[in-house]
């Protein structure tokens, strides 16, 4: 999972979310992030991340977290 995080108490004061939609949930390509109820960003299928970083780049209030860095599992020896 290389998208970390989604602080949507933040998603309360954003201006763009409540006048066009939420930019983060349509610049995700792969549509991991979808909308809840509420009309805020959740991670669906985190699996399905490639880092892009264009979520948290249209995320006008820093919301977003995503990481460079793909955990791997561990091989036994």
């Amino acid at each position: 999972m290389v998208i970390k995080s989604i602080d949507r108490t933040a998603c309360d004061d954003c201006w763009l979310r409540k006048d066009k939609g939420c930019p983060v949930a349509d610049s995700c390509s792969v549509d991991v992030i979808r909308l809840n109820g509420g009309g805020k960003p959740v991670i669906l299928y985190p699996a399905d991340c490639h880092a892009c970083f264009l979520c948290e780049r249209d995320c006008p209030l820093g919301a977003v977290k995503v990481s460079a860095v793909i955990p791997l599992p561990l091989l036994p020896y």
